[in-house]
C-alpha cells in the first residue's frame, strides 16, 4: 500500500489543511485486542475523527478475543474511511506481545504506531508521534507518561501506580543502557519504522513489548512524546497477578540473554542446588541407605532442582530445539559426568602439578562448571543446524479479513491521494 503524503482539503480541520507532514506519512495502527467489543466502535471513532485528516492509515486489529470483538470490529468498519484488518489468532502465542508482533509482520505502511484498545491512549496523538519521528529523525518514539507533560491520571488506585513505577524503576536498573533516554519503558503506546524493526528478533511474553524492542534490537534514534494517560472507556483491565509473573519471567529472559549474563545465572542456581542434594543425602542416610548410593541418589535430587530451574531462567526461549525427555536425559548426563570428571581431575592436579588439595578442588569446580555450563548450552539447548533449517519455516497465518471501504480519489495542491476498495480473507 502506497500513500502520498498529503492531507486531503475537504477533510479535518480547517486549520489543518495544507499541513505538511514530512514523508513518508502512511502509518498502520496496530491494536491487540483481548475482549474489548465494548471499546471498539468509540476507538474507531476517535481514529476517524483525527488520523485521516493529517495523514493516511490503515487499522490492525490482532485478535485474541472470546467474546465477539472480532464481528463488532466488521461492522462499525464499514463507517471507516479507511482500512480496517482483524486477525484473528486461535493460539494466543506470546500474549498482546506476541498480537503486536503479528501486527509487525502484517503492517504495510512505512510507520507503525501500537496502542491499545480501550482508549487509554488517545489516538489523537498518532500523527503527533509519527510527525515527531519524521523530524528528529528517530526509529522510535515512545509516548510517555514520565516525561514533562505526561501523565499517569488514567491509573486506576495507589496499587497501579505503585505496580507501574516499581516496575518501571526495576527495568531501568536491569537494562540502564539500552533504556536510557526512555524514561516510560512500560508504555504501551509508542510508533516505530516499519525498516527498524525485525519481528523475528522479537520473541516477546505478556504485554510489555516496547521493553521487548528496545532491549533486543533498539533504533539508533529514539524520541518521546508526552501523553495522558486517560481512563478505559469500557471493561475492566487485563493486567492480572499472572501477567505479572509473565513480565518477571519475561524480564530474567532479557536479561540472561548474553552468553555471559546466563553463566553467570547457571552458576546461581548450580550454588542452590546443594540444598535439595543436602536435604536428599540427610533424608536417606537417616533411614539408613549407605552413604555411596545415598550420594548418587541424592545428586539427583540437585540435578532435577537445576534443571527446573534452568529451564526456566536460562534457556527459556529454546526449549522448542528438542523434546523435553530428550533435554533431561542430556541435562542429566552432563551433570552426573561433571561429579565423575572432578575427582579424577583433583588426583591429577595433586599428583602430577604438586597443588595442594584446597587449590585443586577449587580449580577442578572451576574447571567443570565451565565445560558444564558450555556443554549443556550446546549440547542440550542449541539446535542442530538441519532441525533449526527444517523448522525455520513461516508461521502459521492467523485468520484475516479486511474491511472494504468506498475508494476515493482527493485533489490537494500536492498530488493525488488514492485509496482502492480491498476484501479478501485467508485462512
Amino acid at each position: 500500500m502506497n500513500f502520498e503524503s498529503t492531507v486531503p482539503e475537504e477533510l479535518g480541520d480547517p486549520a489543518l489543511r495544507g499541513v505538511d507532514l514530512p514523508e513518508p506519512a502512511a502509518v498502520t495502527i496496530v491494536v491487540p485486542t483481548f475482549n474489548e467489543s465494548a471499546n471498539v466502535r468509540e476507538l474507531l471513532h476517535q481514529i476517524t475523527e483525527s488520523v485521516p485528516a493529517r495523514l493516511p492509515c490503515e487499522v490492525m486489529f490482532v485478535d485474541d478475543s472470546t467474546d465477539d470483538t472480532p464481528e463488532v470490529i466488521r461492522q462499525a468498519a464499514q463507517d471507516c474511511p479507511f482500512p480496517v484488518t482483524v486477525l484473528h489468532r486461535d493460539t494466543p502465542d506470546g500474549g498482546l506481545g506476541g498480537a503486536v508482533v503479528e501486527g509487525i509482520r502484517a503492517a504495510t505502511c512505512d510507520w507503525i504506531v501500537v496502542m491499545d484498545g480501550d482508549l487509554q491512549h488517545p489516538p489523537s496523538l498518532v500523527p503527533e508521534l509519527v510527525a515527531a519521528g519524521e523530524r528528529t529523525p528517530a526509529g522510535l518514539v515512545v509516548a510517555s507518561r514520565y516525561t514533562k507533560g505526561g501523565s499517569r491520571a488514567g491509573l486506576a488506585g495507589g496499587y497501579r501506580v505503585a505496580v507501574s513505577r516499581g516496575a518501571t524503576w526495576l527495568t531501568k536498573s536491569l537494562f540502564p543502557r539500552r533504556l536510557r533516554g526512555i524514561s516510560d519503558p512500560m508504555s504501551g503506546f509508542f510508533a516505530i519504522r516499519r525498516s527498524v524493526v525485525t519481528a523475528d528478533a522479537l520473541k516477546p511474553l505478556g504485554y510489555k513489548i516496547l521493553l521487548e524492542m528496545a532491549v533486543r534490537g533498539r533504533p539508533r534514534q529514539v524520541t518521546e512524546v508526552p501523553f495522558v494517560f486517560q481512563n478505559r472507556f469500557a471493561g475492566e483491565s487485563k493486567s492480572t497477578a499472572q501477567e505479572g509473573m509473565r513480565f518477571l519471567r519475561h524480564l530474567v529472559g532479557l536479561r540472561t540473554a548474553s552468553p555471559m549474563a546466563r553463566m553467570v545465572v547457571f552458576g546461581l542456581i548450580g550454588a542452590t542446588g546443594f540444598l535439595p542434594n543436602l536435604a536428599a543425602l540427610w533424608a536417606l542416610t537417616s533411614a539408613g541407605l549407605h552413604y555411596l548410593p545415598a550420594e548418587i541418589i541424592a545428586n539427583q535430587f540437585g540435578v532435577a532442582w537445576n534443571f527446573w530451574l534452568i529451564e526456566h531462567l536460562c534457556f527459556r526461549d529454546r526449549r522448542q530445539h528438542r523434546h523435553w525427555w530428550d533435554r533431561v536425559g542430556r541435562f542429566a548426563l552432563l551433570a552426573n559426568a561433571d561429579l565423575v570428571l572432578r575427582i579424577p581431575l583433583i588426583a591429577l592436579l595433586v599428583g602430577q602439578f604438586g597443588m595442594t588439595v584446597l587449590t585443586a578442588t577449587a580449580l577442578a569446580l572451576v574447571t567443570t562448571f565451565v565445560l558444564r555450563f558450555v556443554g549443556t548450552e550446546a549440547l542440550v539447548y542449541l539446535p542442530r543446524k538441519a532441525r533449526a533449517s527444517r523448522t525455520s519455516g513461516p508461521s502459521p497465518t492467523p485468520h484475516e479479513t479486511r474491511m472494504p471501504h468506498e475508494a476515493r480519489d482527493a485533489q490537494t495542491g500536492r498530488g493525488q491521494l488514492s485509496r482502492s476498495r480491498r476484501a479478501r480473507r485467508t485462512v
